[in-house]
């Protein structure tokens, strides 16, 4: 099934190589060695893709409960975000509620390894990308949203932009939901987990310009007041970042609109880390 999977997408991308893309988006499965098992994502190619050029890629995290395809089939317009900016965009699947950790307690939830050791050399050996962190960048919305942070924080080479919506940057404002107790253990008893996998304390360990940062969280939504403590934290350190807040709710309307900030955000972050 493995070598079925690599043939074809080795022909899909061919099929790149000679025609102007009609297809955009395409599901593939990436065999993550470290879970031992398959897993989907969907990938966004933008019109006219040719091998001969080399695009940015944005990784797009999805929240608690979701999957790979969540993305695309609520917000299709991406679809149009990606030729417009001439991106590709990768939607992995992170599991119904992994919080893209390495789970210390469940061997089947490895979702960091996965997208920075298995699912970008992936990538970036099948696509025609910017293999470095000047042209990747990553975001997501509530679980990916905190998800998206913690990967770029703990992989500075792998990644020079990053954003959240919505994100859960606090684990401990939920610890009895969303299943976060399930990868890290009970809060009572592993204080520590929670507390050095909480973005909101992991950015004490960012360097000025080290990263670039966009938040964004509707002032009607439940992860709101953590967001703002995460604006409040970045101004003290003096680490440069965008904040918006604008009235929304945690649902798919408001991550509608904020994707299209946020990848206004990364197009010029990409235009400027191209400029010699």
């Amino acid at each position: 099934m493995k070598r079925l999977n690599l043939l074809l997408v080795t022909l899909f991308i061919s099929l790149f190589a000679f025609s102007r893309i009609q297809v955009q988006v395409d599901t593939i499965a990436v065999f993550s060695p470290k879970m031992k098992k398959e897993i989907k994502n969907v990938v966004i190619i933008p019109e006219n893709y040719s091998a001969k050029k080399h695009y940015p890629v944005v990784y797009l995290l999805h929240g608690f409960g979701d999957n790979y395809a969540k993305w695309v089939n609520a917000v299709p317009s991406i679809k149009n975000l990606s030729t417009e900016y001439q991106f590709l965009i990768v939607c992995p699947d992170g599991g119904y509620s992994s919080w893209y950790f390495d789970s210390p307690i469940d061997s089947t939830y490895q979702y960091e390894t996965y997208i920075t050791k298995e699912l970008i050399p992936f990538i970036d050996t099948h696509f025609s990308t910017i293999p470095n962190r000047f042209g990747r960048a990553i975001t997501g919305n509530s679980m990916g949203g905190h998800g998206a942070l913690y990967l770029a924080i703990r992989n500075p080479v792998l990644f020079g932009s990053a954003g959240s919506m919505s994100g859960g940057v606090d684990l401990r404002s939920s610890t009895k939901l969303f299943d976060i107790a399930k990868r890290i253990g009970n809060f009572d008893t592993n204080r520590a987990e929670w507390d050095n996998r909480s973005v909101i304390n992991m950015v004490e360990t960012l360097k000025k310009g080290e990263l670039n940062l966009i938040i964004d969280c509707g002032v009607s939504d439940f992860f709101y007041q953590i967001n703002a403590g995460l604006h409040r934290r970045l101004m003290a350190l003096n680490i440069d970042h965008d904040y918006i807040e604008r009235p929304g709710e945690h649902n798919w309307a408001y991550w509608a609109n904020a994707v299209q900030y946020q990848f206004l955000f990364f197009d010029r972050c990409f235009d400027k880390e191209r400029k010699p």
